[in-house]
This record gives structure tokens, C-alpha cells and sequence, in this order.
């Protein structure tokens, strides 16, 4: 019974021991390295004015470069990526569109008509995304610019722009960029969409055969207009 107990125990005592061992090993050291004025500066400590600068990360006792981080985006260029990543999702979602509209095109669609009732949607869908988006352009640049108008008389007054002013433009103006690309977004996809539908229907028709709107009606429809000659 003591010979179990004692092998028990044996490897609960080793782990102590690394812990131990662990805890009072000294945390490995790092150097920062920068570009500051054309120049390369390196330090064990970094300073705040550093912080958003490109850095590489050193280990102090091999001297191998442990990680690499990049500076700090601008708020312009904060607002384009975001304005990227929004055009990318716009896109996805765009393709899987038109991906399942073909795919159920002849499963679901009797007539051109009940076609056209679908991609009608998407036309009110990305119109009002445009309208949004210049009504959000109107309203950013004008409050951008009255915002600078009153920077600019408290400059020709010989007073101090506030803080608060200063960063309220910079904001407003990424704003404003962001709006913009948007919209171009919007606009171009508008564009891109006449060009799919007009696609779309001609192979509709192609796969429905010479006369499409002859199908079968769906369940309510009027019938089909009689031949004048009939």
C-alpha cells in the first residue's frame, strides 16, 4: 500500500518541482526596433511615441526576431478598409445571388414576368442603398464644412482651434470618404445589375425554348390573349 501511495505521489512532486522551476526563471527579454527620421532605433522599453509605428520584436538572448507588427492606420485609411470589406460582402452576396437565381430559374419561374418580379426587388433594394448613401454624402459634407468654417474664423481671429473641433473634422472627413466609396459601390453594382439581367433573361429564354412566355400559366393567372385569326 506504501509503494502505491509513494509512485502516486512521485509525479505530483515533479510537477512542483517545474513549476517551481518555471516561476523563478526570469522573463526573456525583448528589443523593440523602429524607424525614427531614416534611422533604426532599438530598445528594450518603447516609448509611447512608438506605439503606432512599424516595429519589429526581438529576442534580447538569441537575437532572432520573435513577431513583426505594423503601424497603425489613419482614420482614412480605417475608413477605406472598412469601405473594402463592406464592397467585399456586397459582392459575396451578390454572386450567391446569382448563383441561386439561376439554379431555380427553371424550377420556379413559369413566365419573364415572374422573373422580372425578382430581380425588380433587387433593383429596389440596391436603389435605396443609393439614395441612402447620397443623402449621407449631403449631410457629412455639409456638416464637414461648417465645421471648418468655424476652425478656420477662430484661426483668422488669432484663437486656438479646440481639440475637440480638430478631432470632430478628422472624424466627419473619414466619414465622408467612406460615404463616398459606398456609394461609387452602390452605383456600380446598380450598373452591374442591368448588365446580369439582361444576361439572365436571354439565357431564360434560351433554356425555355423559342416563345418562353407560352409555358403554362401559374395557378390564378389570366390566359394567354387568343390569336387574332382564331
Amino acid at each position: 500500500m506504501r509503494s502505491s501511495i509513494f509512485w502516486l505521489a512521485l509525479p505530483v512532486g515533479l510537477v512542483s518541482m517545474a513549476l517551481a522551476s518555471a516561476q523563478d526563471k526570469p522573463a526573456t527579454k525583448k528589443l523593440y526596433c523602429w524607424n525614427e527620421n531614416g534611422q533604426r532605433v532599438c530598445s528594450d522599453a518603447l516609448p509611447a511615441e512608438a506605439v503606432t509605428r512599424a516595429r519589429e520584436e526581438i529576442n534580447a538572448a538569441s537575437g532572432l526576431r520573435t513577431a513583426e507588427v505594423d503601424r497603425a492606420l489613419t482614420e482614412e485609411e480605417r475608413a477605406q478598409a472598412e469601405a473594402a470589406k463592406i464592397q467585399a460582402q456586397l459582392d459575396e452576396a451578390a454572386q450567391e445571388t446569382r448563383r441561386r437565381t439561376e439554379q431555380a430559374m427553371l424550377l420556379s419561374y413559369r413566365s419573364e414576368e415572374e422573373l422580372r418580379r425578382v430581380f425588380n426587388e433587387r433593383i429596389a433594394i440596391v436603389d435605396n442603398n443609393i439614395k441612402t448613401a447620397r443623402y449621407n454624402v449631403v449631410s457629412l459634407r455639409e456638416g464637414l464644412v461648417s465645421l471648418l468654417q468655424v476652425a478656420g474664423d477662430r484661426e483668422l481671429a488669432g484663437q486656438t482651434v479646440a481639440a475637440e473641433t480638430t478631432a470632430n473634422i478628422r472624424s466627419r472627413h473619414a466619414d465622408l470618404m467612406r460615404q463616398r466609396q459606398l456609394q461609387a459601390s452602390f452605383e456600380r453594382q446598380r450598373a452591374e445589375l442591368d448588365v446580369e439581367i439582361a444576361e439572365i433573361m436571354q439565357r431564360y429564354r434560351e433554356m425555355k425554348g423559342p416563345n418562353p412566355a407560352s409555358a403554362t400559366p401559374a395557378t390564378g393567372s389570366s390566359p394567354a390573349a387568343a390569336p387574332p385569326d382564331a
